[in-house]
């Protein structure tokens, strides 16, 4: 798999899967913290619906919201600002 890379760095473009639910607050609150690393670091994000996915539902629906880094899960419920920046940093 080609990955594109973020120009001012010439590292791979990371990407953040925020999973979860309309009317979450959490996921609400984690949203918040994933757009401003994101947008400090340059990660594409992306966003998934567990009521409109019933295999993301079944595996995720007591940890929501959860939060992929290139597709491996690296945290649920609430989101640590520094630890996802550096998750994002380090290749």
């Amino acid at each position: 798999m080609t990955r594109m890379t973020n120009e001012n760095t010439a590292r791979p473009v990371r990407t953040v899967t925020l999973i979860g639910k309309p009317g979450c607050h959490l996921c609400d609150d984690a949203r918040t913290v994933i757009e401003k690393v994101a947008g400090e670091t340059g990660a594409a994000v992306e966003e998934r619906d567990i009521t409109q996915d019933a295999e993301l539902h079944a595996r995720y629906w007591e940890q929501i919201p959860v939060v992929l880094v290139d597709g491996e899960q690296h945290t649920f419920w609430r989101v640590d600002e520094k630890r996802l920046r550096t998750a994002l940093i380090v290749p």
